[in-house]
């Protein structure tokens, strides 16, 4: 267990002040350091310094009355995003290739029983 000492903090917390060490790490973690909104027209108004916190690497939010609508983020961001998923069949053929159906514990076959090969029913389309 890590042991926090209360700690006073006076400044920088917009309202937050005087809270303990622990408060100030998730005041700072989860609130301070949290997305960004603008409203729309806002936004429209400050879009250049929007769009260099955004590549900066702060997610913004758009809000349209008071409801989330789109985020903003960087490229930077976006790419990871995008590159941490690998599709199923490449992970599949992956798979496949480092483990034999046999030590897994399986029988070449074993799934041709799960699917359902029938014609399926009938639709009428008048």
């Amino acid at each position: 267990m890590i042991s926090l000492p209360d700690v006073e903090v006076t400044t920088g917390l917009g309202g937050y002040e005087g809270k303990s060490r622990f408060a100030y790490m998730y005041i700072q973690m989860y609130i301070i350091s949290m997305t960004k909104r603008y409203s729309i027209a806002d936004a429209r108004a400050k879009l250049p310094a929007i769009v260099n916190q955004a590549e900066a690497g702060q997610e913004i939010e758009l809000t349209r009355r008071g409801k989330p609508v789109a985020i903003l983020l960087s490229l930077q961001e976006l790419a990871r995003l995008r590159g941490a998923h690998v599709r199923f069949a490449d992970a599949y053929q992956k798979f496949i290739a480092g483990h034999r159906l046999k030590e897994v514990g399986l029988e070449k076959g074993y799934f041709d029983s799960f699917r359902d090969r029938s014609i399926g029913r009938k639709v009428d389309l008048d």
